[in-house]
């Protein structure tokens, strides 16, 4: 094993000129392509709420129904994150994103043609395992790729997919149900999921041609920056490898994967128990049908989102400020939960759509920290393995949101829904208590990949 660079030699590695260069033009040349790839897959599992009241009309989709096959998604997201991941690790990213991408715009594309309630709820599974890996499987092609200190902004980057998907998405969803009611025999929510589930399948097309397994692969990449490259990856994955578990059954034991995959579990109910009724929220509130205006409305939350998230992961280049700014967004997140609730509650539009806006780019803002901390101590089969379980069983907040929220809402009725609000805040407040709590971790390599100067607990 390798042994990890320390003192002048890792300033050196970290300060190379030709690293910096090198991070530059993977930049340019990668992250487009991976927030694509994120947008139209954020677009397809999200979309449906768009489609919620329509469906009921048209197909008999009850709204029990339509909770199950919105969170049963992730129940296949689940199963098959974990081999999907190791799949990747055999294949590569470039051939194994490509394939995600094509075979679960196939299914996205298939909901045009939704017959009742047991075909949704087939298709919302199955689109939960052909989308599974994908995002999981660009955690660890970033890990890869970029060093500690720069990969929360990289993975800033790659979540600006979310705020763009529904700032651009949400008017998208609504111009195409309006654009398939006039202009198509079809009803407008059948040309939605078409067309977007076949924009998935472009995406997947061009990831296979854009993307580059490796830096060692590279082509855009001279020799200089190919070797700084490598030598700082290898100096991290030495670093990892002292402070972290190495191999499969090891990281699914370690007992940090497990605390890092309850706080993303608490994350994901406020950010699908937000998104999946956001549309049918902002309707309610200023009072319209969903369709355009809604879209547009609903848009602004995630343009706000997409300059806090970029802020963030831009400036949370140390332990200390991943953990500080962690935990206020998570605090923020549930107070903006609440608030929105609240104000549905009592009419108040102005004020449940400022508290959705907040809620929204504070949750987008702790996603990019919330991951900086498994990836500084997982690397190779461990990362495959601890990164699946944590986005997989995390991801399980995503089934958990619609459910709760809407058994709340039947065991105490109200016009608005309030309560069934309220109950995702919850989980907020639950997952800023345990980001707070990695101050007592021994996080040596969090620290030393940081070059961080400050205490680590």
């Amino acid at each position: 094993m390798s042994q990890p660079a320390t003192g002048q030699s890792a300033h050196a590695l970290l300060t190379s000129p030709h690293l910096a260069s090198g991070i530059k033009k993977a930049t340019f040349r990668l992250m487009p392509m991976l927030i694509i790839l994120y947008f139209v897959a954020f677009l397809d599992r999200t979309n449906v709420g768009f489609a919620e009241a329509a469906m009921e009309v048209d197909r008999g989709i009850s709204a029990g129904a339509y909770a199950l096959g919105a969170g049963i998604f992730f129940i296949g997201y689940a199963l098959f994150e974990i081999p999907s991941n190791l799949l990747l690790t055999r294949f590569g990213a470039r051939f194994w994103l490509a394939r995600i991408a094509i075979t679960w715009g196939i299914v996205a594309a298939l909901f045009a043609f939704v017959n009742g309630e047991p075909m949704f709820i087939i298709l919302r599974f199955l689109l939960g395992v052909t989308e599974a890996g994908l995002f999981p499987g660009v955690i660890m092609f970033l890990a890869q790729w970029f060093p500690n200190k720069r990969r929360v902004q990289m993975f800033a980057l790659f979540y600006l997919a979310q705020p763009f998907s529904q700032m651009l998405g949400a008017p998208l969803s609504g111009g195409l149900i309006s654009f398939g009611e006039k202009f198509t025999p079809w009803a407008g929510w059948q040309v939605m999921f078409f067309a977007e589930g076949m924009l998935a399948v472009i995406a997947g097309i061009a990831a296979f041609f854009f993307l580059v397994d490796s830096p060692q692969k590279a082509k855009f990449l001279d020799d200089d920056e190919k070797l700084a490259l490598k030598q700082v990856m290898e100096h991290e994955d030495a670093v990892k490898e002292t402070d972290g578990p190495v191999g499969i059954g090891r990281a699914m034991i370690n007992w940090k994967v497990w605390y890092f995959t309850v706080i993303y579990f608490c994350l994901q109910i406020a950010v699908y128990g937000t998104t999946f009724y956001l549309p049918q929220q902002v309707s309610g509130l200023i009072g319209e049908d969903v369709g355009w205006q809604v879209g547009l409305v609903s848009a602004i939350p995630w343009l706000v989102g997409l300059f806090a998230c970029y802020y963030a992961g831009k400036h949370a280049t140390t332990v200390r400020r991943r953990r500080t700014w962690g935990t206020a967004f998570f605090v923020i997140t549930g107070v903006a939960i609440l608030v929105s609730a609240w104000a549905g509650a009592n009419g108040q539009s102005l004020l449940g759509i400022a508290a959705i806006t907040v809620a929204v780019a504070a949750f987008l803002s702790t996603g990019p920290i919330t991951w900086s901390f498994p990836t500084a101590f997982l690397t190779g089969a461990a990362a495959a393995a601890g990164i699946g379980l944590i986005n997989s069983l995390g991801n399980l907040g995503g089934f958990v949101a619609p459910i709760m929220r809407t058994g709340v809402n039947e065991a105490v009725p109200t016009d608005s829904g309030a309560w069934g609000v309220v109950s995702l805040g919850v989980f907020a407040f639950l997952a800023a208590v345990m980001m707070w709590g990695t101050r007592f971790f021994s996080a040596k390599a969090d620290a030393l990949l940081l070059e961080d100067a400050t205490p680590v607990h």
